[in-house]
């Protein structure tokens, strides 16, 4: 018998909020962003909201099939339902290693299709436009010409930029320590601007932002306190109004662009994919293909029988 869809509110059973509670460490021992963790634990929670009064362990494939066909679910995205799916996953996973089930309900569930987006491409001429759009005569001016160089640079994850910490930087060598997806670490060149910037940051508008010497966080806001993804990319999509650019912009279009524009200027893939901090070569190989479509949009327009 399969579990109803409802949209009344009701009391998560006292088992299955175990399960919700045992589920937010397991994540966090797993290393995943706050991010992920919080999303997998609003889909397993939504989940145990609508399976109530059964709790989560009692649930089969054929209950986890019912919810995700059922109205709530349907109306999201592809992509949505795939996240949920995996967060589902990880849930049972983890009831598995605990004991609190024997079998993985999720095994057998249709995984929907997803269509990879491509990047969104961003032209060497725009990179150096949205650059060259702070105002550098102010300490939050020079914090953001010091932040984009660096994203720029280094091709980091937004939560890897404002996570940084002045313990994570080595100005001298050249390079900074990044903590990324799965708490894995890796050392990432930063190139003679980024470092020319981030000095000049550091040396000058961080010392106005704060005084207080225990603050660990690279970067800070006009508080004196850390930088929020949601700070920045607010600040990127104001910068990018102002450089004139059409095209949407976000922290991870420059992520894209280091990416695209070293593999245009002869960089290995690999390589690309370790600055990345990509675990699978598969993931890097889209850049291949953004490459390859701007290589094609130039020779259309420029060689004579194009």
């Amino acid at each position: 018998m399969h579990l109803t869809d409802t949209a009344a509110l009701r009391e998560i059973p006292a088992a299955s909020d175990a399960v919700l509670t045992a589920f937010r460490h397991q994540l966090a021992a797993e290393g995943l962003s706050q991010h992920t963790r919080r999303a997998y634990v609003s889909d397993a929670a939504a989940l145990a909201q609508w399976a109530t009064p059964r709790a989560l362990a009692a649930l089969t494939t054929d209950d986890l099939a019912a919810y995700l066909a059922s109205p709530t679910v349907m109306q999201k995205s592809p992509r949505s339902i795939a996240r949920l799916q995996s967060a589902l996953r990880h849930c049972w996973q983890g009831m598995l290693r605990s004991g609190a089930v024997s079998s993985d309900a999720t095994v057998g569930l249709d995984t929907p299709r997803i269509g990879r987006a491509l990047p969104k491409d961003l032209s060497e001429a725009d990179v150096d436009a949205l650059l060259a759009a702070p105002d550098i005569s102010t300490a939050l001016g020079l914090r953001d010409k010091a932040m984009l160089e660096l994203l720029y640079a280094c091709g980091l994850r937004v939560s890897e930029l404002v996570g940084l910490s002045v313990s994570a930087l080595n100005l001298a060598a050249g390079y900074l320590r990044v903590r990324g997806k799965g708490n894995k670490e890796r050392l990432v060149p930063m190139g003679e601007n980024a470092v020319l910037w981030l000095q000049r940051y550091m040396t000058t508008a961080r010392a106005e932002l704060t005084q207080d010497v225990s603050v660990p966080a690279v970067f800070l806001t006009a508080r004196g306190r850390g930088m929020t993804r949601e700070n920045f990319w607010h600040l990127i999509k104001r910068y990018a109004l102002q450089a004139g650019i059409n095209a949407s912009v976000s922290p991870h279009t420059l992520r894209h662009a280091f990416a695209t524009h070293l593999l245009n200027h002869g960089a290995d893939l690999r390589v690309i994919q370790l600055l990345l901090g990509h675990s699978d070569l598969s993931t890097t190989q889209i850049y291949t293909h953004v490459a390859r479509e701007r290589l094609q949009q130039l020779h259309a327009t420029h060689h004579p029988r194009g």
